[in-house]
């Protein structure tokens, strides 16, 4: 194994990143040495990216980017039992403390002093890259890297589709960024009919499309309440979920939602949101849900047995794969404008 390695790095408090040499990192006590088969950028690697008001609150450059990985152990730290080298893992990058009152109570996903790959530590854009033992996933052998990388952010989706009854159920996502259009996939598997998907990109209406959405609007262009009480028959949707942190597409979503229905949110907004909660929510006894992370290990269990099932089509989704690191502007940039769904780096070039 080289002794350097090429990584994506926040080098310093300013828009972009670096591909930099680093030192390969050796595995501390309860961590493995990973070398990085597939990983995928996220919308949190974007904002630090970007440099915006949150990564400027909460990252501490210099620091390897990246979260969303696979990868095989190459070598183990000490006091790992359960792992050994040639083990092909993905990662839960929420690592929780154990200790709080949240994880005593069994809701690691809402662990009051989580830390994360690539925020609070180095991440996993390079060649090779740590993970705590007790944050890996074992993968079968024959599952494809690509797919192996967004069980991570496939977990949000899973949570935000599945927190309560789909099946047959009328369906309105807003928001067909690479999680919203995860969750178009996770619905569509899991039985959810119709589909109606509210999206302003023309490139990600498409790919809603391939994806499997059966009904597909511009909410620049359309009204998307009066689209679906045209489509339920005046009824609204049983379930409504939220992907894209846009507030006009939060209201739009509760009132086309039926009194009585659920709603999921996943998005995180830009701002405060003002409601009327009245008669949006509460006269009309919506269920809400907030979605963070995923349950551990429930919502892994859930999102291994959906890939190996073979009835989530997430081919369209990944629509840019880069065989090392030497085009990250290009990815990110293009991701900035909107133009892909999920982008995977091969950090391995042969």
């Amino acid at each position: 194994m080289a002794e350097k390695m090429p990584a994506i790095m926040k080098t310093k408090p300013a828009y972009g990143a670096e591909l930099v040499e680093v030192d390969v990192p050796k595995p501390g006590p309860g961590e493995v040495l990973i070398r990085v088969l597939a990983t995928s950028i996220c919308g949190t690697d974007l904002h630090i990216y970007e440099w915006n008001e949150w990564a400027q609150s909460r990252i501490k450059p210099p620091q390897i980017m990246g979260h969303e990985v696979a990868g095989e152990v190459v070598e183990v730290g000490p006091g790992v039992e359960d792992l050994q080298e040639g083990d092909y893992i993905s990662a839960e990058t929420h690592i929780v403390c154990r200790k709080c009152y949240a994880c005593r109570h069994n809701r690691y996903h809402v662990c009051q002093n989580t830390k994360i790959f690539g925020v609070d530590m180095d991440g996993v854009f390079a060649t090779y890259a740590i993970v705590p033992a007790q944050n890996a996933w074992k993968n079968p052998k024959d599952m494809k890297p690509e797919y192996a990388a967004l069980q991570e952010p496939l977990g949000n989706a899973v949570d935000t589709v599945l927190a309560g009854p789909i099946a047959g159920r009328s369906t309105l996502i807003t928001g067909a960024g690479p999680l919203g259009l995860l969750g178009i996939a996770v619905a569509k598997a899991a039985g959810a009919y119709p589909v109606i998907v509210s999206e302003p990109s023309e490139f990600r209406r498409k790919l809603a499309k391939k994806v499997g959405a059966d009904y597909v609007l511009n909410p620049f262009e359309e009204d998307p309440v009066e689209v679906v009480m045209s489509i339920t028959d005046g009824a609204g949707v049983e379930v409504f979920l939220e992907f894209s942190g846009a507030p006009k597409a939060l209201e739009q979503g509760l009132k086309a939602t039926t009194p009585g229905g659920r709603v999921s949110l996943l998005g995180l907004f830009p701002r405060d949101v003002t409601l009327d909660f009245n008669n949006l929510i509460i006269f009309k006894a919506l269920e809400v849900h907030g979605i963070t992370g995923r349950h551990l290990w429930e919502t892994w269990y859930t999102v291994s047995s959906l890939i190996q099932s073979g009835k989530l089509n997430l081919d369209p989704i990944i629509t840019h794969k880069y065989k090392g690191f030497d085009k990250y502007e290009e990815a990110f940039e293009l991701m900035r404008a909107g133009k892909t769904g999920k982008v995977v780096f091969f950090p391995h070039k042969g």
